[in-house]
């Protein structure tokens, strides 16, 4: 079977075009900040973590630590990259910080958890 690379196109729908091109337009602020939101959780760590913040509302790195078997120091390091990254907000309560998921993050991420959630409950079934 032949790998052919080339594109030949019957007719142009020139309105399409311009219509596609209009959104992307329109939308590439909301493009830039989901594609920043998916490389940061492209790692599977800080995609663990961003799950259990939305599962548990808020946690303490120890929390995080004692959950995914690292060291508090390397947990910190991805929160820290969270927080940079804006996705999530921190509080401190004595000595200890709890960090929680943005809601504007939350929305967005939401339906990839809802799988996750549905998955697990479907094989713990």
């Amino acid at each position: 079977m032949e790998n052919n690379q080339s594109c030949i196109r019957v007719f142009a729908d020139k309105v399409q075009i311009e219509s596609c091109r209009e959104i992307i337009k329109t939308n590439n602020k909301a493009f830039s900040k989901l594609s920043g939101l998916l490389a940061l959780a492209g790692n599977e760590i800080r995609l663990k973590i961003l799950f259990l913040l939305e599962e548990e509302n808020e946690l303490c790195p120890c929390d995080l630590s004692d959950i995914l078997g690292m060291s508090v120091p390397a947990v910190s390091q991805h929160l820290r990259k969270l927080k940079d990254g804006n996705v999530i907000d921190s509080r401190r309560d004595g000595q200890t910080i709890f960090y929680s998921l943005k809601k504007e993050q939350l929305t967005l991420l939401h339906p990839f958890f809802k799988h996750i959630g549905n998955h697990s409950k479907k094989q713990t079934v």
